[in-house]
């Protein structure tokens, strides 16, 4: 029993220890899951230990060594291209991208806050017509710039060709239909070129962003540097905006109607009406691509400008191409639109201008207002511009011009130009620019701003009035003597070739003053001036009165510059230096306009007047114009046409000084010729010639005479004296200090501060013959001596001696007189009628004279101390007779003969 019961508490036994167990292993289980795992965790990492452990143990101990066997290339490939490598670069992409999404937004959050003032939905309203308006001082409307026609600057897209559009976004934007406002390809492409290339920031620009660029950021887009880079984040900003507020119809018709063109065209119908005289909707497929071919350069591509012609039509050729790649057309189409002569349909541009009053003027005023504000600001148009041009002065200038051409003729010219500055102010008054506006081939190219050789005309400007300023050491004045002799020594030091320097009439005129120089404009007097001068001092002096453009232009003339050669002027300038003289030797610049306004009518620039800046003493200005308004001083080399009524001043009606101007083709042939005209209120250059700058058959100046006699007195006498502002007989303003006196025998204007002294020369007085005008001899009658100081003069340029005496030879003795001339004879003889006490009595006076050796010439009857005769007397002789009714008690009869000789003959009645 005690076995059995054992037995029986080992089975319990046994069975409780098996459900024990049961209940252990069930627990137990459940937690091996988690030990499996992390069991296998272990396995793998200890896996990796013992193979990265491996990998150590295959690599060198030193560090260094180490380091370097790290980067075996198999290696390294094993280890970017295993599992663990391949995780880790894509955990670095998308964090890249990230922060790149980041850095992205950030800029777009930045720069919006800049643009809080643009209003996309604006976009369209900026769009407008432009119409910019041009008057004279007075009103008088001159154009409206406008193109030609009525055109709409702003056309509805369906008023559009379909080519038109097509071949601006073949050639600008191939992806316009496909982007929302920015081209990925085309900024990756942007980026790389000015980052990588290191270039200058290149477009990658959509259509909607070149929109943008034009409306909103117009005067930034010159700048193509790194600092050009935030407006290209702002478009992009604004191209995302828009994209969402407009359709790309819309967009691409605002971009059309307002991308340049070239000149003033400003949208596509605008191009379309000036170019091919029809609208954008008619435009067809060699037109759509020569237009769209323009808003790249516009400046240059523009269809009126010459030089860029064969650029253009290679760009036309190339969005052809473009058009047929993007499959807008076929290859076929685009070979015809290529064979086609397109420059040939360009419209004359002289079309446009049509109604156009004072064309050369008005054109000249836009090409200054867009050098000043820029083009694209002008193209916006709406301003009103009240220029300084009176319309008055014009058409009497147009007319004068045309007078002119009445005698082209005479030397073969095809061609004149006048143009006037205002003395007091430097405002252009008037501006004709050729015979012609409508000449075929010139008529429209202006010769008042054109570079033209100024020849002899430049003579008061850059030689005589830089030598008058002279204070230090020699002194010089319109009395001084400059020798006229040959140079060519000096002159053509240094040259090969043929060279020599002459005056016109081939002569030499001696000892002679800087007045008969200048007024008869001689050549060698006004070479030693600037010779004296100095070239740079001389130059700087033309520059500052006016003649900017006067060997600027890396001319190298040399000495010849001092008669006009080699160098050139603008016709506009050289007025204005002119004009500088005769205000006193004050500087004023050229003006052009006297106000403008903007769309609102908002001043937004006007002319105000200034003092000017003073380049000469007033002194100085007025010694020069004294010899400019000297009709008489010119007359040895002009004859009679120094009094010619386009050349010489009319004390009772317009006083104006003058110096003409003949330039030569390097031949001896004539090929300019000018007159340069100022009075005191008015400066004019007038020029003839031909327009191919061919010679003329002669030098003759009848042309520029016959304008400057039609122009002269009309504008003064019906503008300047209308306005007040001028009266007939006006002279010019004599200043304070300058003497009118004789210094070394010559009677002429000098400066205050000229002495003896500072002559640089030395006198001494000698007794000549006033009949030959040479030293008196031994023979020389009493009456016909004068005393006059000699004076040493050694040439500044040639340093040679030599004698003067005003009008006097001291280097000759009188050969008039000899001492065997007789002298003419005189006699009286008086008969009376009646007794003295007889009221009725009177008597007769017969003075009679008889010839010596040489003609008489004149004679005087004196009566009771009064002359009561006198005049000329027959060459041999004659008899004078008088009848008085009062006795003559003292009777004078006088005779005087050509060589100067007189005998006097007395009497009284008995």
């Amino acid at each position: 029993m005690a076995k059995l019961k054992t037995a029986s508490n080992k089975k319990k036994a046994t069975n409780s220890s098996s459900k024990h167990m049961v209940k252990k292993s069930a627990k137990k289980s459940g937690m091996s899951l988690y030990s499996n795992l992390a069991y296998k965790r272990r396995v793998k990492e200890d896996m990796r230990a013992r193979k990265k452990a491996e990998e150590l143990a295959k690599l060198p101990k030193n560090p260094i060594l180490r380091f370097f066997a790290r980067l075996r290339p198999d290696r390294v490939f094993k280890a970017i291209f295993s599992k663990q490598g391949m995780i880790r670069i894509l955990k670095f992409i998308v964090v890249c991208i990230l922060l790149m999404i980041i850095a992205v937004g950030g800029l777009f959050l930045y720069f919006k806050k800049d643009l809080s003032e643009i209003d996309p939905e604006e976009l369209a309203s900026r769009v407008q017509n432009t119409v910019n308006t041009y008057y004279d001082r007075n009103g008088e409307l001159l154009w409206e710039d406008r193109g030609s026609g009525d055109y709409r600057l702003v056309v509805d897209g369906s008023d559009i060709s379909t080519y038109m559009r097509q071949a601006t976004v073949a050639i600008e934007d191939k992806n316009f239909y496909n982007h929302a406002g920015i081209d990925l390809s085309g900024i990756a492409r942007a980026v790389y070129v000015t980052v990588l290339k290191r270039g200058s920031v290149q477009g990658g620009s959509t259509l909607t962003q070149q929109l943008i660029k034009q409306v909103y950021f117009s005067d930034e887009a010159k700048d193509r540097s790194f600092s050009g880079i935030p407006r290209k984040i702002k478009e992009m900003i604004l191209a995302i905006e828009v994209e969402k507020m407009y359709d790309k119809e819309q967009i691409i018709t605002l971009y059309l109607n307002e991308s340049p063109y070239g000149g003033r065209r400003n949208g596509v119908e605008s191009a379309a009406q000036t170019y091919f005289n029809k609208s954008a909707k008619d435009l067809d497929l060699a037109e759509s691509a020569l237009l769209a071919a323009i808003p790249n350069n516009p400046g240059v591509l523009n269809p009126y400008n010459p030089d860029g012609n064969e650029a253009l039509i290679n760009r036309q050729h190339l969005v052809l191409n473009a058009m047929v790649d993007m499959g807008y057309i076929s290859k076929e189409e685009a070979k015809k639109a290529k064979e086609i002569d397109i420059l040939d349909r360009i419209q004359p541009e002289q079309n446009q201008y049509a109604g156009m009053k004072a064309p050369w003027f008005v054109l000249e005023v836009r090409s200054q207002l867009e050098q000043k504000y820029g083009i694209k600001i002008m193209r916006e148009g709406g301003f009103s511009i009240k220029t300084t041009l009176d319309y008055r002065a014009q058409k009497i200038g147009e007319a004068a011009v045309k007078a002119g051409q009445k005698v082209f003729s005479i030397n073969g010219a095809d061609n004149a130009a006048l143009v006037s500055v205002d003395v007091e102010t430097g405002q252009v008054i008037s501006m004709v620019g050729s015979v012609d506006w409508n000449k075929q081939g010139y008529g429209q190219v202006n010769a008042t701003t054109s570079l033209l050789e100024p020849a002899s005309s430049i003579k008061p400007i850059l030689d005589y009035t830089p030598l008058f300023m002279k204070r230090n050491g020699v002194n010089y004045a319109p009395g001084t003597i400059l020798r006229d002799e040959n140079i060519n020594s000096i002159y053509c030091a240094g040259t090969y070739g043929n060279c020599s320097v002459k005056n016109y009439d081939g002569r030499f005129y001696g000892n002679i003053t800087i007045r008969k120089s200048l007024a008869g404009s001689l050549n060698i007097a006004a070479i030693k001036a600037l010779y004296i001068n100095g070239i740079d001092n001389s130059l700087k002096v033309a520059h500052d009165l006016g003649d900017k453009s006067y060997c600027a232009n890396g001319e190298v003339a040399g000495l010849s510059m001092a008669i006009g050669g080699g160098c050139s002027v603008r016709p506009v300038e050289h007025a204005n230096a002119y004009a500088s003289l005769a205000r006193g030797g004050v500087y004023k610049d050229l003006t052009y306009w006297l106000e403008i306004k903007n769309s609102t009518g908002d001043v937004i620039d006007a002319w105000e007047d200034t003092k000017g800046t003073r380049v000469v003493d007033d002194q100085v200005a007025y010694m020069t114009m004294s010899i400019l308004t000297d009709c008489n001083a010119r007359t040895f080399t002009f004859g009679s046409l120094a009094y010619n009524r386009g050349f010489c001043s009319n004390s009772n009606d317009v006083v104006f000084g003058s110096k003409t101007g003949t330039s030569e083709n390097g031949k001896g042939r004539a090929k300019d010729t000018w007159i340069m005209t100022v009075s005191p209120v008015l400066a004019t250059a007038i020029w003839s010639g031909n327009h191919d700058g061919s010679p003329l058959w002669n030098d003759t100046h009848d042309i520029c005479f016959a304008i400057s006699s039609a122009y002269i007195s009309p504008v003064h006498n019906e503008v300047y004296a209308k306005d007040g502002k001028w009266k007939k007989g006006q002279n010019f303003e004599v200043p304070n200090g300058i003497k009118h006196t004789t210094i070394n025998g010559v009677y002429d204007y000098w400066p205050s501060w000229y002495t003896q002294k500072s002559s640089g020369i030395s006198t001494t007085e000698k007794t000549f013959d006033r009949i030959s005008k040479k030293l008196a001899t031994s023979c020389t009658p009493a009456e016909t001596k004068v005393n006059a100081g000699v004076t040493k003069i050694i040439d500044p340029m040639t340093k040679k001696e030599s004698f003067t005496a005003g009008e006097y030879n001291p280097n000759a003795n009188d050969d008039v007189h000899s001492c065997d001339d007789k002298r003419p004879t005189a006699s009286i003889s008086v008969t009376s009628s009646g007794s003295e006490d007889d009221e009725s009595a009177s008597w007769t006076i017969s003075a009679t004279a008889n010839f010596g050796t040489f003609e008489l010439e004149s004679y005087t009857l004196v009566v009771n101390g009064q002359t009561v005769k006198s005049g000329g007397m027959g060459a041999s002789g004659g008899t004078a007779e008088y009848i008085t009714t009062t006795k003559p008690t003292s009777i004078s009869f006088k005779v005087t003969d050509r060589a100067g000789y007189t005998t006097t003959a007395t009497g009284a009645a008995e």
